[in-house]
């Protein structure tokens, strides 16, 4: 971490004290479980806090003072009492041989004064043998070393590791807080749509306005909507969506869940004011007025269903493929 950016963004202040007031009192808990939705900047915080324990000088404010020999090791990524447990692969889970070879480090005393420190990320990654073999460190601690586990979905960590973790939940910041901090970025004209795409998260807010989603998904509902008017190919649109790099499936399928929540709402007459895309609101308005309820919610649950096996070793390809052929039908029958 550079010391540019040892600091926490704006929401982040109130938990910011209380990881703090961990330090100051010296009171520093065995484990800590960071929960929150994506995009609200958890490593960032969990870095931050990490700084802060191994420098020899903080400052008042208990942040790392970004000069001293801890912070120059911990720079550059080489201090020796910080270590980060994560997956080989995005999406694989964490083995039980790194967690082995955690515990052989463990055995040995912290090289510095200060403590030692192990991130987890992302800790819901643990499979059951892992989990079971981290749950011996939690047992026995280690002397001065604190584990910081992230998820984002933490109730897929055995509560008898939740249980032996002081729990911190980072909230979404209120959209004042988070449009001011966008703007600091540069973006502005589309914040309030960004923002809603990213359900409140403003790193992902960002994230997708550097890739520019907004236009992406404008053409991911259009070739959506050709092919609920029989227009579209939807093999060709199918491969396209599986294969896209830019948005991974997941943000798709969660995109198309809301466009579906929104056929469903303005079917039942819910003012444009609670719909989820207001700008899609005409032609989602016609599809509302021609598809039969009953079958809607049944293709709803069939999304909400694909999202949840993304994780598994399902076939992606037939996967898209599948609910786009499900659309077809829905619209065609």
């Amino acid at each position: 971490m550079k010391a540019s950016q040892v600091s926490v963004y704006p929401w982040q202040q109130a938990i910011w004290r209380h990881l703090a007031g961990y330090i100051e009192q010296q009171r520093i808990p065995q484990a800590i479980l960071l929960t929150g939705a994506p995009g609200l900047g958890k490593r960032h915080l969990a870095e931050v806090y990490v700084g802060a324990l191994l420098c020899h000088t903080p400052s008042p404010e208990g942040f790392a003072c970004g000069s001293c020999a801890a912070c120059k090791l911990y720079q550059a990524n080489t201090h020796p009492d910080y270590l980060t447990i994560e997956p080989e692969e995005s999406g694989k889970t964490i083995g039980i041989d790194k967690i082995r070879q955690l515990i052989i480090q463990l055995a040995l005393k912290p090289q510095y004064e200060a403590y030692r420190l192990v991130i987890f990320q992302p800790a819901d990654a643990l499979n059951t043998a892992s989990a079971n073999a981290f749950l011996k460190c939690l047992e026995e601690p280690s002397e001065r070393t604190c584990f910081i586990l992230i998820s984002d979905q933490p109730s897929k960590l055995p509560a008898t590791i939740r249980s032996r973790c002081q729990k911190i939940h980072c909230e979404r910041p209120n959209d004042v807080v988070a449009r001011d901090w966008l703007a600091r970025q540069g973006i502005k004209d589309d914040a309030e749509q960004l923002l809603a795409m990213a359900q409140g998260s403003p790193l992902l807010a960002r994230q997708y306005a550097e890739h520019h989603f907004i236009a992406l998904r404008r053409e991911y509902f259009e070739a959506w909507l050709q092919i609920a008017l029989g227009k579209g190919d939807l093999l060709s649109v199918a491969e396209q969506w599986q294969k896209q790099e830019t948005v991974d499936l997941s943000v798709l399928l969660a995109w198309l869940a809301s466009w579906l929540t929104d056929i469903v709402k303005l079917a039942q007459g819910i003012d444009v004011a609670g719909l989820e895309n207001p700008d899609f609101k005409k032609p989602l308005q016609a599809l509302a007025e021609r598809l039969e309820l009953k079958r809607l919610y049944q293709y709803y649950d069939a999304v909400l269903k694909s999202r949840s096996q993304l994780a598994t070793q399902i076939n992606k390809q037939l996967l898209t493929e599948g609910l786009l052929i499900d659309w077809s039908q829905l619209n065609n029958h």
